[in-house]
């Protein structure tokens, strides 16, 4: 009887050990949005916006670099793309772009959602810069818009360790990547215009990234923000989503100046969400605003302020995790504004 009590009693020992590791092991979304780093950001954007790149101009010798290594990182993440299998880039002839630039391409990959694969969420940022000045310096475009460029990089990232981990998306998350963007917004036109990988009906939103590595003057010597656009455009539910995932995880400042209809900058207008926009798709455009270094060379990956970066991008991650696991999508509630001007 003795021996079979101390039986007893391991069994129950082990037993109580397994699920205490069971529960330890557990993870939420604070893990994987853990996983994004300003260490593995600088080193991505480094690279990306080094002259080794020639500014990433479309079409040109540096952006087919570029596309080379978001390609390569997805390979190795062993994140698929929708298009298939290995072929990552969707191909935009040259007379799409009505002479601007030669032949070009976007950059897609996604993660299947576990529940509801057919509805989608797409995160965006343009690959592309302005590549080379007159005076042959270098536009390394490092916050324009390298920093979307990683930011997407390291969320997939995430996404695929809370996929391996049993955690996958209930809807399926694409990862684009837009050429073409400085000179007319083309990449995102074509996806959405020409060739939707995913039907528009079935987009539940799209989450733009356009430029939020740096700080602008209204904001010197101040807490982290972001500057956000359009996210009550469409769906009041998405902007309430938006500020409630923010208050819960991050607290960011959000500036919502220039979502004034009225703003003269029309930045609503400008960057690649807008072809989502006014197909009814609801978007959230993050933005740091502009600054001195704004479309010249001096726009360097040395002047990127990491620490918000990463807190921005893991914004966007928080945001996106929940428009994929809530139970409905957000709805469309309002009427799109066209651009009059």
């Amino acid at each position: 009887m003795k021996k079979l009590g101390i039986l007893f009693c391991t069994a129950i020992l082990l037993a109580s050990c397994s699920s205490s590791h069971n529960k330890k092991e557990k993870k939420d979304v604070t893990d994987y949005a853990k996983t994004i780093t300003q260490s593995e950001l600088k080193d991505m954007l480094y690279t990306y916006a080094s002259d080794e790149f020639e500014g990433r101009k479309t079409g040109e010798p540096g952006q087919k670099k570029a596309i080379e290594f978001i390609k390569n990182h997805y390979v190795a993440n062993k994140i698929p793309s929708p298009i298939a299998d290995g072929d990552y880039y969707q191909d935009i002839p040259e007379s799409y772009f009505n002479g601007r630039a030669k032949a070009s391409e976007n950059v897609l990959a996604y993660i299947k959602g576990s529940e509801k694969p057919n509805e989608v969420i797409v995160i965006s940022a343009h690959l592309d810069h302005i590549g080379i000045s007159s005076d042959g310096e270098i536009n390394n475009g490092a916050d324009d818009d390298g920093s979307g460029t990683v930011a997407i990089l390291e969320i997939a990232e995430a996404f695929k360790i809370a996929e391996k981990d049993g955690n996958g998306p209930k809807r399926s998350i694409l990862f684009l990547h837009v050429t073409g963007e400085e000179i007319g917004l083309f990449g995102s036109r074509y996806y959405t215009d020409v060739d939707p990988i995913f039907p528009l009906a079935n987009t539940v939103a799209n989450l733009n990234i356009d430029m939020i590595g740096r700080v602008d003057p209204n904001h010197e010597n101040g807490e982290n923000y972001l500057y956000l656009i359009g996210s009550d455009k469409l769906s009041q539910e998405l902007h309430d989503v938006s500020e409630a995932v923010n208050k819960k995880y991050v607290n960011l400042e959000l500036d919502y100046t220039y979502n004034d209809e009225n703003d003269p900058n029309r930045f609503y207008y400008r960057s690649d969400h807008y072809n989502f926009a006014k197909n009814n798709v609801p978007v959230i455009f993050y933005f740091n605003g502009t600054h001195d270094d704004y479309h010249r060379p001096s726009d360097t990956p040395d002047k990127i302020n990491y620490e918000f970066l990463e807190t921005r991008t893991q914004l966007i991650f928080y945001t996106a995790w929940e428009l994929a696991n809530r139970d409905e999508r957000v709805k469309v509630d309002k009427s799109m504004a066209t651009d009059s001007n």
